[in-house]
């Protein structure tokens, strides 16, 4: 009867952890998708800092902009109605899947939501990078315009 008991205990036990796997979502910042080569169709949290006029609006809700670490940057494109709060400079984590080019398929953006806040993850990451300081403004960051845009 315990060897059953066991036996049922750990085919429970099993099942729950591959419902789990499934549903887990890792977060990433811009310079580790680069260097751990996520795989495209992947789903992550990406999380940064909004880089500087980088935020594009498109037809109806659809969005453009760029997330970075200041060390690399990563194109988001978002179709859904973004927080009030969300702005260029400001910390967000974004969720969804990555795809061909470097561009990042999110359908769901996160913003900070107030003065003081910032994603953990995201101050987490800046911080271990030595990018963010509590208490201390994130950094300026800006998108680098190819040489043909620029005026």
């Amino acid at each position: 009867m315990i060897a059953g008991a066991l036996a049922v205990l750990a085919v429970a036990v099993g099942l729950v952890l591959m419902a789990l796997s499934e549903s887990i979502v890792f977060f990433h910042m811009p310079s580790d998708i680069k260097a751990k080569a996520i795989p495209e169709g992947q789903r992550i949290r990406l999380g940064g800092l909004v880089a500087a006029g980088s935020v594009k609006r498109g037809q109806g809700t659809d969005v453009e902009f760029a997330i970075t670490d200041t060390a690399e940057q990563i194109t988001v494109r978002y179709r859904g109605v973004l927080p009030d709060l969300f702005r260029e400079g400001q910390g967000v984590v974004t969720e969804g899947k990555l795809e061909a080019g470097r561009i990042f398929r999110a359908d769901t953006v996160l913003a900070k939501h107030d003065e003081t806040y910032m994603p953990p993850e995201v101050a987490k990451a800046l911080k271990e990078k030595g990018l963010w300081q509590h208490g201390t403004p994130p950094p300026a960051v800006t998108v680098p315009q190819p040489a043909a845009e620029k005026k």
